[in-house]
């Protein structure tokens, strides 16, 4: 006897429930990173599955498991235990026909980072959402989580002024360079990488109207040099465009890394590895100052009609900093997402376009957004998609660019890209 598809979906969302109630994640995870330091030291990268099931059902949590999962049945009720409805956000439709591929299981010889969303506070513009009249839809808060090519998105969850997040995102760490991508990273390898964590906070009307509410690049670092390789802190998030110095929200989270590495960092080497990065980045930054003015220079020598041309050599992002343009622009592969550059081009053109608004009346605020913001939003201006665009194309290997310019007569401006038109 086959059971329905409706029922496996109803089944499964029940027993996520219960496990996230009874904090299993934080159980297994405590008594894995136990069992591999104590019993299997230096084992890391020989221990089997069997072996690690084995040590949990030893400590007793398989069998408590078993015994909290409850399945209401004909009557809605087993025993004296009531039904209890799925509390997380279903998706029908992946659910029944997208199943998982393959299991989740995390690689003892591999090093990552969890990174836990616990709840959100003074999300003030959102007071009023907090209490929904009964049989009201309100809008929604959904965070995106980018680091180093892994992308995440949390369940939906109702806009209010402190939001019930609680999702967590496990994260690996490794290096890039060749030979090394497979080794466990230690403590000095996850020092040199300075790549920031971006946290994506989306807001979805009830009509699906989405928009950008903060973008956030975090440093994870810290982490390093807490005591047991966990820290718990509130991160504020700040709004985008015209709002960017204003308080969006604070959410608190925790980090941990898992294995726990042997070696703590002290303070102090952390210090030195930031001021050394500050160091080198505002060194890179004065050269190519240096650099755009005498190219200015030698350019307005040319002829002087240059003088009216517009020239863009910084631009703003979402968060009001003035990046250099070309920074905007880097080489996006997309495997086998999309098979040629025209796939691409009508991916890019199926993308909501909407021009950033501002407080007020005068001018069209210009804001270039990073891609992980607009491609976690699915809407933005023509910069937005011209950016992607091009770097879509040079991914493919071709020779696309980027152009600012103005229609006749010095009209609204607009930009452009090569080989697609």
């Amino acid at each position: 006897m086959s059971v329905p598809p409706e029922k496996i979906s109803e089944l499964k969302q029940i027993i996520h429930s219960q496990l996230s109630q009874m904090d299993i994640q934080s159980r297994i995870r405590d008594i894995l990173s136990e069992t591999i330091q104590e019993e299997y030291p230096g084992r890391g990268d020989q221990i089997g599955e069997q072996e690690l099931l084995s040590k949990l059902k030893e400590r007793g949590v398989v069998d408590n498991i078993v015994e909290q999962l409850q399945f209401g049945g004909g009557g809605g009720t087993r025993g004296s235990m009531a039904y209890k409805p799925a509390t997380h956000f279903v998706n029908k439709d992946d659910a029944l026909t997208h199943p998982p591929a393959k299991k989740a299981n995390i690689d003892p010889s591999r090093r990552y980072l969890y990174f836990h969303i616990k709840a959100g506070k003074a999300f003030l513009e959102h007071i009023e959402d907090s209490d929904p009249t009964p049989g009201q839809v309100s809008a929604q808060f959904t965070f995106h989580i980018y680091f180093r090519g892994q992308r995440f998105k949390s369940r939906p969850v109702p806009c209010a002024c402190e939001p019930d997040i609680d999702e967590g995102f496990l994260l690996e760490l490794h290096k890039d360079n060749a030979g090394e991508a497979g080794k466990m990273a230690d403590a000095s390898a996850m020092l040199s990488i300075c790549d920031p964590l971006h946290i994506v906070l989306i807001k979805t009307q009830v009509t699906g109207e989405t928009s950008l509410v903060s973008s956030h690049f975090f440093e994870w670092r810290p982490v390093l040099t807490a005591s047991g390789s966990r820290m718990s802190l509130s991160l504020e998030l700040k709004g985008t465009g015209s709002e960017c110095k204003v308080p969006a929200g604070v959410i608190d989270v925790q980090l941990e890394l898992f294995p726990k590495p042997n070696q703590t960092l002290g303070q102090d080497v952390l210090t030195a590895q930031f001021n050394l990065e500050r160091s080198r980045q505002a060194e890179r930054e004065r050269l190519f100052l240096v650099y755009a003015k005498q190219w200015w220079k030698e350019y307005l020598q040319i002829r002087p009609t240059h003088q009216d041309r517009l020239v863009k050599i910084f631009a703003q992002d979402e968060n009001g900093v003035n990046r250099p343009v070309s920074s905007f622009v880097k080489p996006l592969r997309s495997g086998r997402l999309l098979d040629s550059a025209r796939y691409a081009a009508r991916f890019v053109s199926l993308m909501h376009h909407e021009k950033v608004q501002g407080l007020g009346g005068g001018s069209r605020p210009e804001q270039w957004t990073n891609t992980h913001a607009f491609l976690c939003r699915n809407k933005g201006d023509c910069e937005d998609h011209a950016i992607l665009l091009c770097s879509l194309l040079l991914g493919f290997g071709l020779d696309a660019y980027v152009c600012v310019g103005t229609k006749n007569k010095g009209a609204v401006p607009c930009l452009g890209h090569d080989h697609i038109c």
